[in-house]
């Protein structure tokens, strides 16, 4: 059975306001097949889930353009893959929608500017005199300039407000449209018609500049906001663009420049000193230092050798290097990345609710507010039939949503680009708002306390023998074993420069020790059972072996001809940093916790180095799980942090759920947020990032309340111009992006 469901994230033009997302949402949500609709105004996309056997994208099209708006759909099937980033497909969009706003706001701004001087001085004795034509003339070349003013330049209000007019919907573009129209025909009949309003002096009942100067200013603001939102997604630009266009791939001995997109897994790849790792991959020639700055935020270049794994994006800094393919396309671990902050950009925070539940009813109660002003002032106060309809259109053009709607989107977008420029990826708005919140945070051992890498710690031999020569005999058996205690044993005698004996009759017992001929002598690794089974007396090393096991460590005993020489301890040491980080953790109140699988000896004694009050030892996978639901039932807002596959029902269950991204793909996959370089001290950033991300959204949900709470009363009372109405309101959306925009500037600390 072939796949119906899709899911798919497209650019959406013509939306101005918070009325206008929930107008789309609600329009593509009655569509049978549609589920899971999320529109959002700062990237000016609808996400969606649809059936494919039930409707399709033309369809979709059609229906959101009858609503107004325009649902701008990709170019071709791969473009339409939500694993494939859509960067380029929506820059392009925004940049055609950017040149026709700013042409349009030319257009308006020339004309305007003649319409406003004109309409100040051509009742002056001076002017009048001076001018060859004659005062209905000119009000005649003023109702044809702000005729081409609401045609061309506000047909954008208009042709959305009409669509809705038969939808029984209203939105900003209603505001606008009603605003400027209702000056602009009052203005008309009284230039072509002025027997029609019983008037004598056409010129005291003419408001184009009000009409113009309203379209002209809005427009204005749009075309800054649309600039400042352009920045919001800066990290997701510099992200696209880390991607390499062409690779060089070796085959059989001939270099060829080869598109990325061309590219196969298996392929062998060239890379020079200064050029960009095009994909992800292994290395099979050379060695060099990559900056990976851009993907984990180190600074630090990192030392790469044979074997080792590049991805792409990352910049190759001192030596030419080989390597095989690993990864294409949607694969990569920068696309991946790409898709991870795009689908957080467009996902919403809770705390949109508010707005988005204000913006329902806000537009048709502004228009209840003006109609009850016009009446008032009109019927009343006694007020002018002109008099009042300027009241009229002031209310409706300074409670324009805008800002209302841009509110929480921006400042998502910010902070979740900053995270993923600091190596912090936040999957969704949810999580980066909950991250703050935390109560309790439960941290896995092995892997992210700990490095999950055990090394030798300590080297004890009895007389006779060095330290030295101990773990020269320990290495030389332990070459041939793939145990992770081996791998410590081994990497310390090569950092030390030691060479090893050639052995001989080697013999291991899997989880106890290994034996072997070294030099004609009989040696032996392992721990204390497996000495005790070749009947050699340990009792020497008694008291160093307990303060090892008191210390989290575990001894190696090593032994020739029978007779024991010497210990060596080997622990999973705290991660650089950890205890700085936890220490930080705790000062913010949240309770730390450590689990793991492993024995409560070794337990207490990590926790007692990392600065951890409580831990919970021997716990099975589903245990962590049931041990993250305990601290919830009570109250607690939790989160989990781990690396391993042991780990994933527990990152599932938490409510913030944080990988290592050292560890494994599953862990990975069931967070919420990654921490690329794997650090704890990036919990402490997130959190900061959370807070600063959440004080920034409360901050500009304040001041769009705030503006039209104080703004509609000012404008209800006649004290507010329709024209400064028109300004205050453009530069409010300015201000909320430009708030949102001080989101990059956060460091961490």
């Amino acid at each position: 059975m072939s796949k119906t469901i899709s899911t798919i994230s497209l650019p959406v033009e013509g939306m101005t306001c918070a009325s206008c997302v929930k107008r789309v949402e609600k329009t593509l949500s009655k569509i049978e097949g549609v589920n899971e609709v999320s529109v959002n105004l700062a990237t000016e996309k609808a996400t969606f889930s649809y059936d494919s056997s039930k409707t399709n994208l033309a369809s979709l099209s059609e229906v959101i353009d009858d609503a107004g708006y325009k649902l701008v759909l990709p170019a071709t099937k791969k473009n339409a893959d939500m694993d494939t980033p859509s960067g380029d497909v929506q820059d392009i969009s925004q940049k055609e929608s950017y040149k026709k706003l700013k042409s349009e706001f030319i257009f308006s701004l020339t004309l305007t500017i003649p319409i406003m001087i004109v309409s100040m001085i051509y009742m002056t004795p001076w002017f009048m005199s001076a001018s060859p034509l004659t005062m209905e003339q000119i009000n005649k070349l003023l109702f044809l300039a702000a005729t081409f003013i609401i045609f061309i330049s506000g047909k954008r209000f208009f042709s959305i407000a009409y669509k809705n007019l038969f939808h029984f919907a209203v939105d900003m573009n209603t505001l606008v449209a009603v605003g400027t129209g209702t000056a602009y025909v009052y203005s008309a009949i009284a230039v072509l018609f002025p027997e029609f309003l019983n008037i004598t002096n056409a010129h005291e009942h003419i408001y184009f500049d009000t009409s113009a100067t309203i379209i002209t200013l809005i427009l204005m603001g749009r075309l800054l906001e649309a600039k400042a939102k352009s920045k919001t997604s800066d990290s997701i630009k510099k992200l696209i663009g880390l991607q390499p266009k062409t690779a060089i791939v070796l085959n059989g001995g001939e270099e060829l420049e080869t598109p990325v997109s061309k590219l196969t897994v298996g392929d062998i790849i060239l890379v020079r000193p200064g050029e960009k790792i095009p994909v992800d991959g292994i290395i099979t020639k050379g060695a060099t230092s990559i900056d990976e700055s851009m993907i984990t935020g180190e600074s630090l270049p990192v030392e790469k050798a044979l074997n080792d794994k590049v991805t792409g994006g990352t910049i190759n800094k001192n030596g030419s290097i080989e390597f095989r393919a690993a990864a294409i396309g949607k694969d990569t671990v920068i696309a991946q990345i790409i898709k991870l902050v795009e689908d957080a950009q467009g996902s919403k925070a809770p705390i949109q609710t508010l707005a988005d539940k204000t913006a329902s009813v806000f537009v048709p109660v502004v228009i209840s507010i003006a109609i009850i002003t016009f009446i008032a002032w009109l019927f009343f106060a006694g007020d002018p039939f002109a008099s009042a309809m300027i009241k009229f259109i002031a209310v409706l053009i300074i409670a324009c949503p805008c800002a209302l709607g841009l509110a929480t989107p921006t400042a998502i977008m910010v902070g979740t680009g900053k995270g993923a420029s600091m190596g912090i990826l936040i999957k969704n708005a949810g999580s980066l708002e909950l991250a703050n919140k935390i109560q309790t945070l439960v941290l896995d051992k092995t892997g992210t306390v700990t490095t999950g890498k055990p090394s030798v710690t300590d080297i004890n031999a009895l007389p006779g023998f060095s330290k030295e020569e101990t773990l020269r005999i320990a290495a030389s058996l332990e070459k041939k074993s793939e145990h992770p205690l081996a791998s410590a044993i081994m990497e310390c005698a090569l950092t030390k420069g030691i060479k090893l004996y050639d052995t001989e009759s080697f013999n291991s017992q899997t989880g106890f020790g290994i034996t072997g001929e070294i030099d004609k002598k009989v040696s032996a690794a392992g721990n204390q059972a497996f000495m005790q089974s070749l009947s050699i007396n340990t009792g020497a090393f008694s008291d160093i072996a307990n303060r090892f096991a008191d210390e989290g460590k575990t001894p190696v005993f090593v032994a020739q001809n029978n007779e024991p020489i010497g210990i060596i301890a080997i622990a999973d040491s705290i991660r650089p940093g950890a205890k700085a980080a936890i220490a930080d953790l705790k000062a913010m109140g949240i309770k730390i916790v450590m689990i793991t699988g492993d024995n409560e000896r070794t337990a207490k004694a990590i926790a007692k180095e990392a600065g951890i009050d409580t831990i919970i030892a021997g716990a099975l996978p589903n245990e962590k799980a049931e041990r993250i639901k305990k601290f919830q039932q009570k109250g607690n807002i939790t989160a989990m942090a781990g690396d391993g596959i042991n780990d994933a029902p527990a990152l599932a269950q938490a409510d913030v759920g944080i990988a290592m991204g050292t560890g494994t793909d599953i862990a990975i996959e069931t967070a919420d947020i990654t921490l690329v370089k794997g650090e704890l001290n990036d919990i402490v950033k997130t959190i900061k990032l959370s807070k600063r991300t959440i004080n920034t959204i409360k901050q500009n949900l304040f001041w769009a309340f705030i503006y039209n709470i104080i703004g509609i009363p000012i404008a209800a009372l006649g004290i507010l111009n329709p024209m400064f109405a028109a300004a205050a309101m453009a530069l409010s959306s300015v201000s909320v992006v430009s708030n949102s925009l001080r989101l990059r500037n956060f460091k961490g600390d």
